[in-house]
């Protein structure tokens, strides 16, 4: 059951749920002292430090915890209650932001310190969206997500538009410290917003998954998604290539253009305006042009942008063309947010999220850095020209590796799976679960079955089986068995549970061609050692089942 996103869903149909409405609104103060702490923060670095390596590690240092801990973050946002992780989150960066101002005002920040707050900052980031960005799709119906991911877009870049401009008087006026506390209180309009939503949390009778087991199965359900992979690679490279226009701009305020604060704040107001636009168009763009159509766009509009700006010498000049990779950014970066939570079911998203995060800013980190190194060694103009061509690659990858269509799976659950009624007295934590499923096909459709086992093997993989093997019995070869095996019986009720509506469609294709009298014969069993009856750790086994 494939179908395609409503095409006339209205921009701001988001806005019609009053938890999405205020926590959007108390998001745009928080933006708003997160980016004047970030101009401070650069230009904090060009008055410390005569490296230009160092200043383009401003941004890496935010990017790289967001790289280092979202695989974490991600588990913890579908393990455990999504609003808690959120306002601890932004108690951690609001302690961390207090303490920062403090070592500013004392004229105690050295070049290593204030990256490393910076990286602590950065580390409260990392915790925080996964939790918020799987949290979007609780808040609001799933045909309105788009635009819910837009508009978390626009309130990012309204604040960008003005808020850099605003950032660069404050630190020329008062200095970077006063910056870094208005950052701090602009975490408390969030905390409040946040403490007021109450989410509803479904029942889940099973124990919650260990930290390593939702890791192993948040990475093995991306690693058998192909199409989540393609979009994880192309936002990667996105990330390295785009990030030097951002790494690079407090040296292009400085150098190229002789320019202060002001011109640095400016230029990233210019970068926010073309980000708001952009994301105004991502609707109307959607309806008109494919996804991968989109990426090349962004892709090429950087690459042209950052050309100018290696060539340019004019502030004006130099603002005007921060518009287009402004607009580029927000479509590119709310394409992939948006497809990877489209091609993701609820029990997993949050770790899907995590890592296309992991992937698009440690892309970022990787990319300031290198950006950086260049710079210091050829110049501004020289790493800006280089990054330009890394993005034309970018753009010619997208020929052979294109990103999916919007049109999806139905990847709600099918809930048609119910426990089976046991003889022996199972634990949850009982294991090693193997199953068995037998199954009769002609001779004329095997080629068919096989396809379909294929893909069946796939989905297994995906949701969390091990060992999975096909058979075909040597003295009935019409008979086919089907095993794969779980750790414990709580890791068995999570896979089929974890099974959607889409996936129902290959198993109903797989019935269609069973030729036995009844359904195919599902055999459950539990492993068990043959250890003799007077050693004590077979009665300890045996205990363990009751």
């Amino acid at each position: 059951m494939r179908f395609t996103l409503p095409e006339r869903i209205s921009s701001f149909a988001p806005f019609r749920h009053q938890t999405f409405r205020e926590i959007w609104i108390a998001s745009i103060f928080s933006n708003f002292g997160g980016l004047i702490q970030a101009v401070g923060a650069a230009w904090m670095m060009t008055a410390i430090s005569s490296s230009e390596n160092m200043v383009a590690l401003v941004q890496a240092s935010t990017a790289l915890p967001i790289m280092l801990f979202s695989l974490l973050a991600g588990a913890l946002a579908d393990n455990y209650n999504r609003r808690t992780i959120l306002i601890s989150a932004q108690f951690f960066m609001l302690a961390v932001s207090i303490l920062l101002a403090v070592f500013a005002w004392a004229g105690l920040l050295t070049p290593w310190l204030l990256l490393g707050f910076t990286f602590l900052i950065g580390c409260g980031t990392a915790m925080n969206n996964p939790s918020w960005q799987a949290s979007v799709g609780d808040i609001v119906p799933r045909p309105v997500l788009p635009a819910a991911v837009s508009l978390n877009s626009v309130g990012f870049n309204i604040t960008r538009s003005v808020g850099p401009a605003i950032g660069g008087i404050i630190v020329a006026s008062l200095g970077a410290a006063a910056a870094f506390a208005v950052n701090a209180m602009s975490y408390i309009a969030l905390i409040f917003a946040l403490s007021r939503w109450k989410p509803t949390v479904p029942e889940n009778k099973l124990p919650r998954e260990t930290l390593g087991r939702a890791l192993s199965a948040g990475f093995g359900y991306v690693a058998m998604s192909p199409k989540l992979v393609i979009v994880l690679f192309r936002s990667a490279l996105f990330g390295l290539s785009a990030s030097a226009i951002l790494a690079l701009l407090p040296l292009v305020a400085r150098d190229l253009v002789v320019g202060g604060p002001l011109t640095y704040g400016l230029m990233l107001g210019a970068f926010g305006v073309g980000a708001v636009g952009g994301a105004l168009m991502n609707a109307r763009l959607r309806e008109r042009f494919s996804t991968e159509n989109i990426a090349r766009f962004a892709f090429l509009g950087f690459g042209v942008s950052a050309v100018t700006a290696a060539l340019s010498s004019s502030m004006w000049l130099t603002c005007a063309v921060l518009l287009i990779p402004g607009a580029c950014w927000v479509l590119a970066l709310s394409l992939f947010n948006t497809t990877v939570q489209l091609s993701t079911p609820r029990w997993v998203v949050g770790r899907a999220l995590s890592f296309y995060q992991t992937a698009t800013f440690g892309g970022i980190a990787l990319g300031s850095w290198i950006w950086g190194m260049i710079a210091e060694d050829f110049g501004v103009a020289y790493a800006l020209l280089v990054a330009s061509l890394a993005m034309v690659i970018g753009a010619l990858v997208g020929f052979r590796l294109a990103l999916p269509s919007m049109e999806e799976l139905n990847l709600d659950p099918a809930n048609t799976f119910r426990e089976p009624s046991l003889r022996l007295d199972l634990k949850a934590r009982s294991g090693p679960i193997v199953v068995m499923v037998d199954y009769v096909i002609r001779e004329e459709n095997v080629a068919a079955f096989l396809t379909l086992m294929h893909e069946r093997r796939r989905v297994r993989i995906r949701d969390g089986a091990r060992q999975w093997a096909l058979m075909r019995d040597l003295e009935n070869p019409d008979i086919w068995t089907e095993t794969y095996h779980t750790a414990t019986w709580a890791d068995y009720v999570r896979h089929n549970q974890r099974r959607t509506k889409g996936d129902a469609e290959i198993w109903a294709a797989i019935r269609a061609l069973h030729a036995g009298p009844e359904g195919p014969r599902v055999h459950r069993m539990i492993e068990r050692q043959a250890i003799p009856p007077r050693d004590d750790i077979f009665h300890k086994a045996a205990l363990d089942l009751h």
